[in-house]
């Protein structure tokens, strides 16, 4: 297969494909990584390459050491009106970037406010730095969070503290967005990448197929009661019986070899 070239977009950095690892990385160091529309329209184009790319198995989204995303471009909202903001692309491109279907591991380090925060959610991931500040303080500006903050913190944090920081405008630091299951770790500002890389690099030496579903199936624990949660596990666990990669991983355990994946 012929590998592709990836491309940036404004405001962001991208790297290309290694190990099957993606590095796309938001880089408005003036503006402290402000999501604009063209930036999150940056991202879902370079994941909509990656979908149909072989050679990315899973996706590492960071805004570097500094500082994540500290919200929407503020410039940007203020030039809106209430129609304005009703025919925005914003909702399609977050419902974009949720329907991605390979694996995406978030690194945080320092601010991810508002819609950085919601960006962040929508990683299956996060690795935070001890620096992360977490936050959906939309309420300082006379509004609501509006690409999933309200939903995603929610089922993520559970009720309180998710209150706390919609009603409240408080910000949760690293720590605490561990204890409550927000992030998964919790590690040295300058180990955060690393450690994101090497998460993303364990995902992409397994199954691709089995990594796809797999994250279909758990995204599914969040949208569907037990029963149908548990039929679609098995939908994709017989789906899954049926391909190249179920045999070779069933035949490389047999015979202890280390096994080689075809993505069929």
């Amino acid at each position: 297969m012929e590998k592709q070239e990836y491309v940036a977009g404004e405001g962001l950095v991208v790297a290309p494909p290694e190990a099957g690892v993606l590095e796309i990385r938001i880089d408005r160091p003036e503006a402290r990584n402000a999501l604009s529309t063209p930036v999150l329209r940056g991202i879902v184009a370079l994941l909509e390459q990656a979908e149909h790319d072989d050679a990315v198995r899973c996706v590492v989204l960071t805004g570097g050491e500094s500082v994540f995303a500290a919200g929407a471009d503020l410039a940007e909202m203020a030039a809106k009106d209430m129609q304005a903001v009703l025919l925005e692309e914003r909702p399609r491109l977050f419902a974009a970037i949720a329907r991605f279907p390979k694996p995406v591991i978030g690194a945080v380090c320092g601010y991810a406010l508002g819609a950085g925060c919601e960006l962040a959610m929508h990683a299956d991931i996060l690795v935070a730095g001890e620096s992360a500040q977490f936050g959906q303080p939309e309420i300082n500006l006379g509004i609501i969070p509006g690409a999933g903050g309200t939903q995603r913190l929610t089922r993520a944090v559970g009720k309180s503290v998710a209150m706390k920081m919609v009603l409240a405008g408080e910000f949760i630091p690293a720590r605490e967005a561990l204890a409550a299951g927000l992030v998964a770790e919790v590690v040295a500002d300058e180990a955060c990448l690393p450690r994101a890389h090497e998460l993303a690099r364990k995902i992409a030496a397994k199954a691709p197929l089995a990594a796809r579903l797999a994250k279909d199936a758990v995204l599914q624990a969040f949208e569907t009661p037990l029963a149908a949660g548990l039929a679609i596990e098995r939908r994709n666990f017989v789906v899954l019986a049926g391909t190249d990669d179920r045999n070779e991983g069933v035949r490389a355990f047999l015979e202890k070899r280390k096994p080689a994946w075809k993505g069929r």
